[in-house]
């Protein structure tokens, strides 16, 4: 409401100055003739002139974004705004001239074109001020946009380099090891190696917003494989993603995430095998586990699922598709594509 008043008494000032302006411009006198006819006619079609631009910028916004086509926004906005205050102006006068107050036929022409000319720039002038404060808005939303996702983007990466250097984590991968070392000494290197590759891998992608998903496939190998190592044949894990989707991009961390979530909450025996299935499907990549909750376990809170959808909420607009039956539980993640903006 206050904002209303606000708009109004802008208006009204707006209105003061265009009549202002264009008594002092077309200056002769018309007998019998009020200039309050005038004033009243300056700030009508002021209202009818601001208020149908706010209509029309409105519009466009929801048909040409700013951040997608910002010259086409630009020309379309000031084309339809300036026909659209010129006929406003050419039938307010109009309706004026022949139903209140007509003016003399030699002067007519005059204050028809001093009238379309100063309601043209006013148009102009308004619609520069309001595409500088959309500008603005935008500017001012995309950096705190940017200072949320960063702060997001280094939690999520903070937890899922505890996750991964946590003291369970290494207690049981270096137990395997030992084992190995005894056993199967070229097993060790190899696992070794793969260990070396999913730290390498955390440190070196810490800072980045997107990976392909060549380098998380080839990622989560590495991790698949020490996971293999420690449950055998309790874990079973099934890839298929075509290699076509290979430059296309995903958060870095997200699958193993999922992965990591499933072997959390699932339990894993001889008796009942985890089977993980990650595959492409459509624009999606699905991670899917058969559920058999530990008989322990406690409630999800959730969080690790939310970072993720959070994440994903600065790229694009699909959504994280989270599904589960009494037999599975599916995780559906975008899969991104960096497009060109057109301007």
């Amino acid at each position: 409401m206050a904002k209303g008043k606000i708009r109004f008494l802008f208006m009204v000032i707006v209105g003061m100055i265009i009549f202002y302006i264009l008594n002092n411009i077309v200056k002769h006198k018309i007998e019998n003739h009020n200039e309050i006819w005038d004033f009243i006619i300056c700030i009508v079609i002021t209202v009818f002139v601001w208020e149908g631009n706010i209509l029309l910028d409105n519009y466009l916004n929801k048909k040409i974004q700013w951040q997608d086509h910002i010259k086409k926004r630009i020309l379309v906005q000031l084309l339809l705004s300036t026909s659209y205050t010129v006929i406003i102006i050419y039938c307010g006068i109009y309706l004026f001239n022949h139903f209140i107050c007509e003016y003399p036929v030699d002067k007519q022409k005059d204050f028809l074109s001093v009238s379309l000319i100063i309601g043209s720039m006013t148009a102009l002038i308004i619609n520069s001020i309001d595409i500088g404060a959309q500008f603005f808005g935008h500017w001012k939303k995309s950096l705190v946009e940017i200072e949320r996702y960063k702060t997001e983007t280094a939690q999520m990466q903070l937890q899922n380099l505890k996750n991964q250097i946590n003291p369970h984590f290494l207690f049981n991968n270096l137990s395997v090891l030992t084992s190995l070392v005894y056993e199967n000494q070229d097993r060790a290197v190899d696992f070794i190696n793969q260990l070396s590759k999913v730290y390498r891998y955390i440190l070196e992608n810490k800072d980045i917003e997107l990976a392909t998903i060549e380098s998380e496939m080839t990622f989560i190998k590495s991790y698949i494989f020490l996971l293999q190592i420690r449950f055998d044949k309790n874990i079973e894990f099934v890839i298929t993603i075509d290699p076509s989707k290979n430059s296309f991009l995903v958060p870095p961390l997200t699958i193993q995430l999922l992965v990591e979530n499933a072997i959390k909450h699932n339990e894993i025996s001889s008796e009942s095998p985890l089977k993980i299935e990650i595959k492409e499907e459509g624009n999606f990549i699905e991670v899917v586990n058969n559920k058999q909750l530990r008989k322990n376990h406690e409630p999800t809170s959730g969080t690790g699922l939310q970072n993720i959808k959070d994440r994903y909420s600065f790229f694009t607009s699909s959504q994280v598709e989270v599904s589960q039956t009494e037999k599975t539980f599916s995780v559906k993640i975008p899969i991104l594509e960096l497009t060109p903006i057109s301007i």
